[in-house]
């Protein structure tokens, strides 16, 4: 790695996080080349060789042409889909297909780059069963969870724990009259629960008598951890009723989201927790791709420039 090498950021066009980080680190004379995966190929375009000191050639924009031997970091963020709507849907499959391992897999294997976050680690982190049974093992406390597509093992869960909350293992948008919305996270009952259940996977967890909710955003050696009050089961759902708090962590916390880190091999991560009446931290769940800059105006903590810190390869110790 070339300490004058550029930092790739792969993002959509619409993407106002990234318009912060790209902006800092376009003051501090960093060189950034920015490109949508999606484009590919009809205004992105790469030229990559594989030699035994690792990937070589150039990836090249509208703009910026990419050394791949010299790239700095890669901030992977939210990538448009690939797609070729002037093939047949077989050969756009192969199409889809062909891009998706070469040019993913270049991305994914240039010398010397620190990945923001890796997208192979994203995938992994982004299981969320997975993500569960890494925190129950670093140490965090989760509430009773299961996944399961059986009927009567639902209905058992819940009779057992109750109040037990549904939540999508993913979260794909639904069109609703013309409308993108989110599977809702609600409280359900035993008595709701039909043999619909059994046409997939769905996760239930206990419900958690809290008092606020905290999100942590850990970028780099970096910790910010924002309590956020509101009378929401779910605060992402009407962000005008938040109301933020700058906490720090309770005893044990930061050991255990070092160890999450470390286990998926992670850079960054939006960790969510629920507090009860306790003040204990409930583990809810990690986001490899969270977001996290809406945050900084509302607190007043340097989390664009943290990020730009990661990005530059600045020792800030």
């Amino acid at each position: 790695m070339t300490a004058m090498g550029p930092v790739l950021v792969v993002t959509n066009l619409d993407d106002p996080t990234t318009d912060l980080v790209i902006e800092e680190l376009h003051g501090r004379g960093v060189p950034v080349v920015r490109f949508d995966s999606g484009d590919f190929p009809t205004t992105l375009s790469i030229a990559a060789t594989i030699t035994s000191d690792g990937i070589e050639g150039t990836l090249t924009t509208p703009t910026r042409t990419a050394d791949l031997s010299r790239i700095r970091s890669l901030y992977y963020r939210r990538p448009s889909a690939f797609t070729f709507p002037h093939l047949d849907d077989q050969t756009a499959r192969f199409a889809v297909t062909q891009a998706r391992y070469g040019l993913g897999g270049v991305m994914a294997s240039l010398s010397g780059c620190l990945y923001v976050n890796h997208p192979h680690r994203i995938g992994d982190a982004e299981f969320k069963p997975s993500g569960l049974a890494a925190a129950a093992a670093c140490g965090f406390r989760l509430p009773p969870t299961a996944v399961t597509s059986d009927p009567e093992a639902a209905r058992a869960f819940i009779k057992a724990h109750e109040p037990v909350i549904y939540k999508p293992l993913s979260t794909p948008l639904y069109q609703i009259d013309g409308v993108s919305c989110t599977v809702e996270v609600r409280e359900v009952t035993a008595e709701e629960i039909d043999d619909a259940v059994a046409g997939t996977a769905h996760l239930f967890q206990q419900r958690i008598d809290k008092t606020g909710d905290v999100r942590v955003t850990a970028i780099g050696d970096q910790v910010f951890c924002v309590r956020i009050d509101s009378d929401l089961l779910d605060w992402r759902t009407d962000y005008s009723r938040l109301t933020y708090t700058v906490v720090q962590p309770p005893p044990g916390i930061s050991e255990a989201l070092r160890a999450y880190l470390d286990h998926f091999r992670l850079v960054f991560g939006a960790f969510d927790f629920a507090v009860d009446r306790e003040g204990q931290w409930w583990f809810l769940e990690c986001n490899p791709s969270g977001q996290w800059a809406w945050l900084e105006p509302e607190t007043g903590l340097p989390m664009v420039a943290a990020m730009a810190d990661l990005l530059e390869r600045k020792r800030t110790t």
